[in-house]
Parts: structure tokens; C-alpha cells; sequence
């Protein structure tokens, strides 16, 4: 029989705290006194020993959340060796020892220094020892306890989310989910009901209800409808202890959109529409618009628009336009205001994606009743076809009507129309128009072979407003008349052989002609009467537009006849009948065995047998030579002597100088030579040009000599004329000075041969009026010092 020993644990705890003894069974920590027990056994006699437990720990319980002023109480460690005389010292380690949890080391006391919360930590490990002052032995071994801390309602329920959002598509019916909503609490679910959440609606009722134990919310009220209202927002409460009074909540909000579903249908906002269209109105021009309403959103919305019925539906179309849903009515065809003045359309729009489940509902489209009147214009003329084909024969005599165009205006008022050919379209105005009722009739002569076609434009034009004016193609073909006679196709080059046999082929002729006649080409081929037996040759018609010529005798001397002319005649087989003589040449030439031509010319026979061909090209070299010296030698026979530089002693010229140049003055007598301007040709030798510098020096450009007695003043015009043009010229400025002063000369003339004999006649002193450049002269001729020098 099992014993405890004396060893105890006194737990102590304030009227606040709840005290749980967990089973011994479950937990027990023992440390054993011997005790004796005295007994023999069967086999060996042996001594038994028991051991007896010094002390037990059981499971300490702490609140959570201690306010109080003072520590809270935990426990009491003791064992049965202590006597109470402080020799024993108590020891606490393990989870929060010394900070969370503090033991008086003398009497085994435990004190919790803080306050505790269960959500961070819900449980605490610790371990006790006891220690003798003394000798510092463990009087007991060491020994684990547990404290838990029991949980209070101190944590309301917490959403996921501040705030959510759903949809759901209107027209559901109740009880259809919406979304779940999920709140958690942070206290212990095993600890009675601080943790059991229950949840409720606040705000969104009657439209929403929500399951108090899932949190999923639901619809609560049938067809609601989204044209009506969109959005809703729900709040939902959560609550702990089971939503029992006291307990603590939390909320979150639930914004709920209705999506659209089709379950409406398209509504005209009126019965009648009115529309007007002008008469010319071309086909595709928009009329109007039309939109049927449609509460739905999206492809629900989407409308189409066709034209149900009408007198106008097979003139007029509608179209949907796909931003706006709108229909628009467009012209599908022209119209005429004389012939129909208004139209009746029946328009129907319809949804394009309706919704089977809302088909019960009714028809899901609308009609409309829409009126066009078609508004009277002046329109131009209008022909009578879209194009006129006129045919017309080449010999077709001028003047002559070849056809007619026919256009009238459309209107009520019938307003008179002229015609007129458009003159870009016949340029060699070969056609004309009757302007009163269209007659074309020809102006010049026509020639299908040079023109078989013309394409002109005739315009009519109404007469009372030439603005309304149409045009219209008008093909004028050519017919054929037999009028060309037809001739050989190509020039022929025939020979006949000098050793030929009779009756054998030496060419091939055909034919060709420049009228087309509808049966195509026919020619035949024949000898003029002259020769019509001929003695040489003969002509063979092969029926197929060709012809053979045909020798009729043996053999032919190029020295007796070296060519023959063969006239034939060519006819065609068309009305009225053509023909045209060509004559062709034939050469007798030297052949081969085989009938190759070797040689046609009648010269090889007049030279001599044993002369070679290297013969030939020595006379032929000599004869070149002897021209070219007779070439040289007449050209330098006809070379002119040159005439010197100074032709006359007496002439006086040679001694002007240039006053105008920008040079040295009268000093400066090499400037200029006046032997140049009486022999021009020595000017034309190569010299080196003094108004240029010498690095830049152009080739003066060669012209052809003048003659000798040409006038001066004519010559240095020439010479000007010919520097402007020279290409050779220098590309800046230059002085090109020819000193020619020309006629009536204010200053007169200047050399000294011609003055007076007499020096006390001559009066110098108007040098001094004609400025800086005669200075030097008037200084010289100017007064009585000077003379006198």
C-alpha cells in the first residue's frame, strides 16, 4: 500500500482569483524520504525500503489583465523539512522568474509583478528548488510547475477588412448570396464565450439580411431593381459572448453595387419623326437621327435599328451608330421630286442581346413612324443614255450628220437645253453639234488609218442657268473604206545567181495594206502588161498573199546586165478594188556551187587577173600621200606676209599715250602701241597681259583677224565686246585699255605736232579746269615759267 509523505503545498489566493486543482494522477513531481519498512523476503531476506514524497506541485491559475494596486497572489512553495527557522532559502527559475514573477526566498511566496495578457503568452514554465542556508545542499530536488492565465473579455472581434465591396445582379431573387464577411476574436474560444462571435445588420435592412453565425449576407428583397437605385451600403456588427449583453463588438461595411441585366427594352420618346432630303441628295447622305431609349447599361443597351415596312424602304436605309445607339437614316438610292414628293418609313429597334429569362416581360423593341419629303432643286440635263456609240464611214463627206444626243431637263419647268462639244476632247474641232437639237456632224475629213477612234464630250447646258450643265462620253468609231492600194511589206534585196537554172526561186514577196477589211486580206500578184512574158523572170501567185519570182533561163552575165528591174503589180480583193505597181531590183551576182553570193559588184571584173589585193593597198597609200602634200603646199602658198608693227614713219599716232590710265602719266610711253590698232593682226600673236599679275595669267583666247583697213573706233567695240565674252577672263576687275578717244573730244587734240607754230597764240591755262589727272600737264604747259624752260 502506497503512502504520501508529510511534505504539502499550501496555496493561497485572493477572493479574486480561482483556484483549479488539477488530479494528482495527471501531475506529480516527488522527492522521497527514506522510510523503512521491515520484512523478509521469501528468497534472499533482504531489507525493503519505500519512498515517500516530500512534496507535489499542482497547476497554478492567474487572471489576466490584474489591475489591482497591489502584486497579484500566485502561490506557495513549502516542503515538510522546513522547520521555520529561515534555514532553508526558496529559488524560482524559468519562464518570466525575476521579472514577471517573483518568490520570497524565505517563506516561498510567489507574487506576479506584472500585469499579464493571455493573447501574448496564455501559459508560463517555471522551476523550484530549496537550498539549505547552511550548507548549500538542495534539501529537495528541483522541481517544474506550470501557470497558466485564465483568459477575460478583453478583445472585441476584429474584420478583415475595414470596408467591402460586392455586386450582384439585380432582379435576384431572395436569399441569393452576396458575400461573406468573416470577423475574428482574440480571446480563448476554450475558455468560455469571449470568443463566440454572432453577427447582425445595422444598417442596409429590408434590402440585405446576413446569417448570424456565417456572416454570409444575402438579399432579402425580390427584384430590385438597378434602374431604380444602384448602390447600397450595409453595415454588419459582429459581437462576442454570443451577442449577449456585455459583451464587445465590432463593425464593418459592405458597399453593394446591382449589376444590369437586360430586362428593359427599347422605348421611342416619340411616334413620328420628320425628315426633308433635296432631290439630289446622292446615295449614303445621312437624313437624321433617331434613338430609342434604353435604361439598361453596356451591351445591354445596344440597340439595332432596321426598317420594318414603308413606301421609302427600298429608297432610304438606317444604320446604327455604335458609340451614340442612335439610328440614322440615310439615302439608298436617288431621287426625283416630279416622280414621288413623300415617303412613309416604319423603323424598328430592337436590343441586340436580349435576355431569355426576361422574355416574358414583353417584346423587347419599339417601331417608330419616320416621314422624308423630298425637296425640288434645279437639276441639270439629263441624257438620254449613260454613253453613245456613233459608227461613221472614213470617206464620210464634211458636213454630214453622224448622229445625235438627246438630253432634257428633269425639272417641272422643262427648261431649254443647248449642246456644245467640249473642245479639250477634240482638239482638231473634226466634229461639230447642232446646238439646238444635238446633231453631230463632221467638220474635217476623217482617216481610220491615222485615227480609227475619237472620244469626245458633249455638254448640255441649260439655257435659262448655264450653271446646270451635264456631260456625256460620246465614241465615235471609224468604219473602213477601201481607199489604200496595197505594196510590198519590206524592201527586198534579190540576186539571182550568174550560173542560176531555169525556173528556179530566188525570192519571196508579200504584201501588206493599210485598210482593214472585215474579211481580211486578200492580194494578188502579177507582171505588168509590158512584161507580162517576160524573157529573164516570172512571177508565181502562191495564193497565200505571197508571191515567188522565178528564173527562165539558164545563166546570167553581170557583164552583159549586172541588174534587172522587175515591175509588179499588187491588187487587193476589196471594194473598190486597189492597186499599186513596185518594181524589184534584181542584181546578178557571183555564187558558189552551193548558190551562196560571193561578190555583185561589176567593177571586180575590169581589174587585171594577176594584180594582188597588197598591190592595191600601195596605190591606194601613194594616192593619199601625194593629196596630203598638195594640201599642205596650198595652204602655205595662201599664208600672208605679216605687216610690221609701225607701217609709216609719218605716222603720227604712235607717239598718244593713255591719260585715262592708272598709270606712270605721260611719262608712261610703253603702255600702249598704236602700231596694234593698225595691225591687228599682230594682236593676235600670244602675249603675256599687263593687267593681271603674273601669277593669275590667262592665255588670251585666239580670234579671227580683222581686216586692215577697219575703222578704229569699229575695232576697239569689237574688242570690248569680245573681252565682256571672253570665258577666259580673270574673275575680278581689270583695266583693258584700247586708247581711242573718240569723237569731239572736249580736250581736243593733245600732241604737240599738231599746235600752232606760233607757241604766243596757244593759251594753256584751261588744263587747270579739267581736275587732278591733267595736273601734271598744266603744270608743264600751263605758264610763262614753263616755256621759258
Amino acid at each position: 500500500m502506497r503512502t504520501y509523505s508529510f511534505l504539502t503545498v499550501f496555496l493561497w489566493s485572493c477572493m479574486f482569483h480561482v483556484i483549479h486543482t488539477m488530479p494528482s494522477e495527471k501531475r506529480t513531481n516527488k522527492h522521497s524520504h527514506s522510510e523503512r519498512i521491515t520484512g523478509l523476503s521469501e528468497n534472499d531476506g533482504k531489507t525493503l525500503h519505500r519512498t515517500k514524497r516530500g512534496w507535489m506541485w499542482n497547476q497554478f491559475f492567474l487572471l489576466e489583465e490584474y489591475t489591482g494596486p497591489d502584486t497579484q497572489y500566485v502561490g506557495k512553495l513549502h516542503t515538510d523539512q522546513d522547520k521555520g527557522d529561515g534555514n532553508l532559502k526558496y529559488i524560482l527559475t524559468g519562464d518570466g522568474a525575476g521579472s514577471l514573477f517573483i518568490i520570497d526566498e524565505n517563506t516561498g511566496d510567489i507574487h506576479a509583478a506584472k500585469k499579464l495578457d493571455r493573447e501574448e503568452k496564455s501559459l508560463y514554465v517555471l522551476r523550484a528548488k530549496a537550498i539549505d542556508r547552511k550548507t548549500g545542499r538542495q534539501v529537495e530536488p528541483e522541481s517544474e510547475f506550470i501557470i497558466k492565465i485564465h483568459d477575460i473579455n478583453d478583445n472585441e472581434p476584429k474584420f478583415a477588412k475595414d470596408m467591402y465591396t460586392a455586386s450582384i445582379p439585380e432582379m435576384s431573387g431572395v436569399g441569393t448570396s452576396v458575400i461573406q464577411v468573416t470577423a475574428t476574436d482574440a480571446d480563448d474560444a476554450n475558455y468560455g464565450n469571449s470568443a463566440k462571435v454572432v453577427y447582425s445588420i445595422l444598417q442596409g435592412q429590408p434590402y440585405f439580411s446576413v446569417d448570424p453565425e456565417t456572416g454570409i449576407i444575402k438579399t432579402a428583397l425580390p427584384d430590385m431593381s438597378r434602374e431604380n437605385r444602384e448602390q447600397y451600403q450595409v453595415v454588419i456588427q459582429a459581437k462576442d459572448m454570443g451577442g449577449q449583453m456585455g459583451g464587445l463588438s465590432g463593425t464593418t461595411t459592405v458597399n453593394i453595387t446591382l449589376t444590369d441585366v437586360n430586362d428593359n427594352p427599347p422605348r421611342f420618346p416619340q411616334r413620328t419623326y420628320q425628315f426633308s432630303s433635296p432631290e439630289s441628295a446622292p446615295p449614303g447622305t445621312p437624313l437624321g437621327r433617331i434613338k430609342a431609349n434604353d435604361p439598361d447599361v453596356g451591351e445591354n443597351a445596344e440597340i439595332e435599328y432596321s426598317i420594318s415596312s414603308g413606301d421609302g424602304s427600298d429608297m432610304f436605309d438606317i444604320v446604327t451608330d455604335k458609340d451614340t445607339q442612335e439610328g440614322i437614316v440615310t439615302v439608298k438610292k436617288h431621287l426625283d421630286f416630279e416622280n414621288k414628293v413623300l415617303y412613309t418609313l416604319r423603323v424598328e429597334a430592337t436590343n441586340a442581346h436580349p435576355d431569355p429569362r426576361f422574355l416574358q416581360l414583353g417584346p423587347f423593341k419599339d417601331t417608330a413612324l419616320v416621314k422624308i419629303s423630298v425637296e425640288d432643286i434645279d437639276e441639270p440635263p439629263v441624257f438620254s443614255r449613260p454613253w453613245y456609240l456613233i459608227e461613221v464611214d472614213e470617206d464620210a463627206r464634211e458636213g454630214s450628220i453622224i448622229g445625235q444626243v438627246v438630253a432634257q431637263d428633269p425639272d417641272i419647268a422643262k427648261n431649254a437645253i443647248k449642246y456644245s462639244v467640249d473642245r479639250h476632247t477634240d482638239l482638231d474641232r473634226i466634229f461639230n453639234i447642232y446646238s439646238g437639237n444635238g446633231s453631230l456632224f463632221i467638220s474635217k475629213p476623217l482617216d481610220r488609218e491615222e485615227t480609227p477612234w475619237h472620244n469626245i464630250t458633249v455638254i448640255a447646258t441649260e439655257i435659262n442657268n448655264p450653271k446646270q450643265s451635264s456631260q456625256i462620253p460620246v465614241f465615235i468609231r471609224i468604219l473602213d473604206i477601201n481607199d489604200h492600194a496595197p505594196e510590198f511589206a519590206n524592201y527586198y534585196e534579190t540576186f539571182v545567181c550568174e550560173n542560176a537554172k531555169a525556173g528556179q526561186l530566188i525570192q519571196t514577196v508579200s504584201a501588206t495594206d493599210k485598210d482593214q477589211p472585215p474579211r481580211g486580206h486578200k492580194f494578188f500578184f502579177e507582171l505588168v502588161p509590158e512584161f507580162a512574158v517576160h524573157p529573164n523572170f516570172s512571177i508565181v501567185d502562191n495564193k497565200d498573199n505571197t508571191a515567188g519570182i522565178m528564173t527562165r533561163r539558164n545563166g546570167y552575165s553581170r557583164s552583159k546586165m549586172s541588174t534587172y528591174l522587175l515591175p509588179i503589180i499588187i491588187f487587193d480583193n476589196d471594194y473598190p478594188i486597189q492597186s499599186s505597181t513596185g518594181t524589184l531590183t534584181i542584181r546578178v551576182c557571183a555564187c558558189d556551187s552551193r548558190g551562196n553570193m560571193q561578190s555583185c559588184s561589176a567593177e571586180a571584173l575590169l581589174l587585171p587577173a594577176g594584180l594582188s589585193t597588197g598591190a592595191l593597198v600601195a596605190i591606194l597609200l601613194c594616192i593619199i600621200i601625194l593629196l596630203v602634200l598638195v594640201v599642205l603646199f596650198t595652204a602655205l602658198k595662201r599664208q600672208r606676209k605679216k605687216e610690221p608693227l609701225i607701217i609709216s614713219k609719218d605716222d603720227v599716232r604712235d607717239n598718244i599715250v593713255t591719260y585715262n590710265d592708272e598709270g606712270g602719266g605721260e611719262e608712261d610711253t610703253q603702255a600702249f602701241d598704236i602700231g596694234t590698232l593698225r595691225n591687228p593682226e599682230a594682236r593676235e600673236e600670244s602675249k603675256m597681259r599687263r593687267d593681271v599679275i603674273p601669277e593669275t595669267i590667262f592665255q588670251i583666247r585666239r580670234t579671227a583677224p580683222l581686216w586692215e583697213n577697219i575703222d578704229v573706233q569699229d575695232f576697239i567695240h569689237r574688242r570690248l565686246k569680245e573681252n565682256d565674252l571672253d570665258p577666259a577672263a580673270p574673275p575680278y576687275d581689270s583695266l583693258a585699255t584700247y586708247a581711242y578717244e573718240g569723237n569731239d573730244s572736249i580736250a581736243n587734240s593733245l600732241s604737240s605736232l599738231e599746235s600752232l607754230t606760233t607757241e604766243g597764240n596757244q593759251d594753256y591755262e584751261y588744263l587747270s579746269d579739267w581736275g587732278p589727272r591733267f595736273k601734271k600737264l598744266a603744270d608743264m604747259y600751263g605758264g610763262e615759267d614753263s616755256d621759258r624752260d
